[in-house]
């Protein structure tokens, strides 16, 4: 096993540093240190192939473990040098000084790596420990070191920034920065916009004021460019022709559409995108599209098949500007946005007919008859399912209100008729808080807590709707939702539990809501759901835990569940998604708290994360690399302590005989 365990390392080892090797064009403000860093890392190749072909293929455990560590540095270099060559050019000047601390730290970390295997006991040749020294020295001598910044592209940065109007002093600094930070045309500022895009889904947070200065500089720098260019045309790849004012024409007098670049194309339908929106993976599609995506029933992302957190769609308002840019420059009319939502669209596609009916139903639903308010509730929840058109129109004819006050009927069927309605409402972005406003939540929760089963699951799924905008979840969560979601969690229908976990989990993203979870005793009934017969729950209890392991205390509940055990054996054979979020949840519990971690590793936790940290998920490998440079740093430091322990006792005794002599 222990030679097994060694191969593995050791190719993987090879295959890190092959990637490092295929990494390029660096970023202008980080380009001296990454290309020294990456050449310094493509000479660790040759050690790495003779240990791999070595005939003693027995690698001692000290060794291995040493070689574990490399694979932690080496896997942090990679990430570092991967933002380097595909991160903001913006970020890197803005932040150069944290870049730099965190390249510091990588370094060091690649050079404490180095120095703790021992290269005497390893089968290489003389000449490639000259390498490896070398490479160590190189990595020692530029501990510390720190290289003059380009200060005048940091203060026009700055300066750009804090300047309003448009001096010729600005249009000098745009000119200087275009040309500095290399965004010059339609790929380059499409690829920074993306860059920053990017930066705020891969932390899941708000995007804060850092990113929304950086986007209001990319969008200076872009007006700028757009300006100064009015040729300015795709990449010369995606030509087909030499532009001209109206249009492109060749010499037999013909005219051909230029190529659309793939990212102006909506990944759903292929075409020129007229209202680029963002979904929660960070994916941009044609807002009708994803739109008619979502009102089909689906709940994940077309290009990605992630599952989306979230079905609010946030403008590409970059995107759309490069679009019309990129169309002007090619002789093309711009793509008119849709401007018919809401009230307007309503008014041109809702007949006077299909009003009068709808206003003939809200007077019913006012009426003190059960059979009326019965039937009116039901042809509205059939109304509103059947598609955007009609949810706006039910809801601005006043139909909220009224079947708000329908959830506390005694009649079962009119209560499940109303709550289905106010979910097929719901769908429509606009209504959302215009139901909450409304007061509904207290009645949901009350259908939740009393109503039939099919009424209990469909009020979790109007929670889950309503608490895609963000105040909501602090609505929600103060007006004793919570306890009633975690009941129908362990006792509903498979359908009602899963309604329940998504409502839970988006809950959970809010801070405030973690503790009252907790306190509802969700984490037991998350527990009995991984080990159930069938496993039909296991995505869901697994991407809770995860969130509530962040919290004090859900970290408690959860550690004295005994649930290490489970986790290891779902990093071992879970799903892709199932490994990550169980590396993760054992992250935060290992976190000040190391008995977990000699639980995990009693429980053979090094070999799945070796192999979660090659083959798992972009989070799945950082939670692995996390989780071996925990275990490493423990037991480095209970070798250094048995260490300190035995010098101590074998340290020589005054003697009696001597004691006596003195006396």
């Amino acid at each position: 096993m222990e030679e097994e365990n060694g191969g593995v390392v050791v190719q993987s080892l090879i295959e890190t540093v092959n990637e490092i090797a295929s990494i390029s064009d660096y970023r202008c403000a980080v380009k001296k240190q990454y290309c020294n860093l990456a050449r310094r890392l493509k000479l660790l190749t040759p050690m790495l192939e003779e240990i791999r072909d070595s005939k003693d293929s027995i690698i001692p455990q000290q060794t291995l473990k040493a070689l574990f560590f490399l694979k932690q540095a080496l896997d942090s270099a990679k990430d570092l040098l991967k933002f380097g060559s595909e991160g903001s050019k913006i970020y890197m000047v803005l932040e150069r000084e944290q870049i730099m601390n965190k390249y510091h730290e990588v370094t060091a970390k690649l050079e404490q790596a180095l120095s703790g295997i021992s290269y005497e006991i390893l089968d290489i040749s003389d000449e490639v420990k000259e390498q490896v020294e070398l490479v160590l020295a190189q990595f020692r001598r530029a501990k510390g070191r720190v290289d003059a910044t380009d200060v005048e592209l940091y203060e026009d940065l700055l300066s750009l920034y804090n300047n309003t109007d448009d001096s010729a002093k600005d249009l000098a600094v745009l000119k200087r920065l275009s040309e500095k930070l290399q965004l010059m045309g339609i790929t380059d500022l499409t690829q920074e916009s993306l860059a920053l895009h990017e930066m705020v889904t891969a932390t899941g947070e708000d995007p804060g004021e850092n990113i929304e200065k950086m986007s209001m500089l990319l969008k200076k720098i872009k007006d700028f460019v757009q300006t100064e260019n009015p040729n300015l045309d795709a990449p010369a790849k995606e030509k087909n022709v030499l532009p001209s004012g109206s249009g492109q024409a060749f010499a037999d007098g013909s005219h051909k559409t230029p190529a659309i670049p793939d990212d102006f194309r909506c990944p759903i339908s292929l075409e020129l995108m007229k209202d680029p929106v963002i979904v929660s993976t960070g994916q941009t599609y044609e807002r009708s599209c994803i739109e008619k995506w979502l009102e089909s029933g689906h709940e994940t992302c077309p290009k990605t098949l992630q599952k989306l957190t979230s079905a609010a769609l946030t403008p590409n308002y970059v995107l759309r500007s490069l679009i019309a840019q990129w169309c002007e420059a090619n002789g093309i009319e711009p793509p008119k946005r849709p401007t018919s939502y809401g009230s307007n669209k309503t008014a041109s596609t809702y007949s006077p007919a299909e009003l009068t009916k709808t206003e003939i139903l809200l007077h019913k639903l006012a009426s003190g008859s059960l059979e009326d308010q019965r039937s009116a509730a039901g042809e509205i929840r059939l109304l509103a399912k059947r598609n955007a058109d009609n949810r706006v129109a039910i809801a601005e004819a006043g139909a909220i209100p009224l079947l708000v006050n329908l959830l506390s009927t005694p009649d079962s069927r009119t209560q499940e008729h109303a709550i289905t309605a106010l979910l097929n409402l719901s769908i429509c972005e606009d209504n959302k808080g215009s139901i909450v406003l409304a007061g509904a939540v207290p009645g949901i929760v009350h259908v939740l807590k009393k109503g039939s089963m099919e009424a209990r699951e469909n009020a979790a799924a109007t929670l889950f709707s309503l608490s895609v905008v963000d105040e909501n979840k602090v609505t929600i969560g103060s007006l004793g939702a919570i306890p009633p979601l975690v009941t129908l969690l362990s006792e509903g229908t498979q359908r009602g539990k899963k309604d329940a976990a998504t409502a839970l989990f988006n809950l959970c993203i809010y801070q405030g809501n973690k503790g009252k979870a907790v306190r509802a005793g969700v984490v037991p009934t998350l527990m009995c759901l991984l080990t159930e017969t069938g496993g039909g729950m296991v995505d869901e209890a697994l991407a809770i835990l995860a969130i509530l392991a962040s919290h004090p205390e859900g970290k408690a509940i959860i550690g004295a569940a005994e649930a290490v055990p489970v986790l290891v054996e779902f990093i071992r054979n879970g799903s892709p998604r199932n490994r990550e979020n169980a590396a993760a949840v054992l992250v935060h519990l290992s976190s000040g708290d190391q008995k977990h971690l000699v639980e995990a590793e009693e429980h053979g936790v090094m070999g799945p994360l070796v192999d979660l940290a090659q083959n798992g998920t972009d989070r799945g490998k950082r939670k692995a690399q996390q989780l071996m440079e925990r275990i490493s740093r423990f037991f480095e430091q209970q070798k250094h302590t048995q260490a300190q322990a035995e010098a101590h006792i074998q340290q020589p005794q005054p003697s009696a005989m001597a004691n006596s002599g003195d006396s």
